[in-house]
């Protein structure tokens, strides 16, 4: 089903967006940080159709130096895992969890976070969604996960935390609930955007791009 108006706004202002009650993701976050407890993690994950997905990688402020992602989250709706790679490996049972094709991992800009993973381990990823290359089906012309949040589910996702250390003896409560939040916000953003019909706009856009690819 199509409508002529316009589900979501097209953009959003930083004095709107900061106006907005923070996201807080309501689940258990599992901090795995010694390998025993990838295999239980994993076998969680793999029975989810639909996980949301980031990584956080320590900030480097000097030029042309550059750190190793330090964090992968994976998210269900009722629990974020939150894999820390500067202690565990990027193990086997993780990477059949972001090769899989049937579990859909959800995130905004993916492309990064995945190149940033293959600096520790050649895989092959599947069933990966970027909110950024499917929000303009909307509508929507945000990029940037504070912003399509804000649009879509009327909430701020916090970026506090974005530029502290990843690599830490230990994550701190802040820490792990930016981490979590951003993960799962990425579903709800998914699952929002498909309760609602495209505008016709979007889908007239669609084709003539398409057209334009054929010639």
């Amino acid at each position: 089903m199509k409508s002529d108006t316009p589900p979501f706004l097209s953009a959003i202002g930083n004095e709107e967006t900061a106006q907005l009650p923070a996201a807080r993701f309501p689940g258990e976050i599992v901090v795995v940080d010694d390998v025993r407890a990838i295999r239980a993690a994993c076998a969680e994950l793999a029975a989810e159709p639909v996980i949301g997905f980031d990584t956080e990688t320590r900030p480097s402020f000097r030029p042309g130096v550059h750190n190793r992602v330090a964090l992968l989250q994976l998210s269900t709706p009722r629990r974020c895992f939150l894999f820390r790679l500067c202690a565990v490996p990027l193990a086997r049972e993780i990477l059949r969890i972001l090769e899989n094709k049937r579990i859909l991992k959800i995130g905004a800009a993916v492309s990064g976070d995945l190149a940033a993973l293959h600096e520790l381990r050649h895989f092959r990823e599947g069933g990966f969604v970027d909110l950024q290359s499917i929000v303009g089906e909307w509508g929507i012309e945000e990029k940037s996960l504070r912003k399509m949040s804000a649009i879509v589910l009327g909430c701020r996702v916090s970026k506090a935390q974005r530029l502290s250390n990843w690599e830490a003896a230990k994550l701190t409560e802040q820490q792990q609930m930016y981490a979590a939040t951003d993960a799962w916000s990425c579903i709800r953003i998914y699952e929002r955007l498909q309760r609602v019909p495209k505008p016709k706009k979007a889908i007239i856009h669609d084709k003539s791009q398409s057209l334009s690819a054929k010639r």
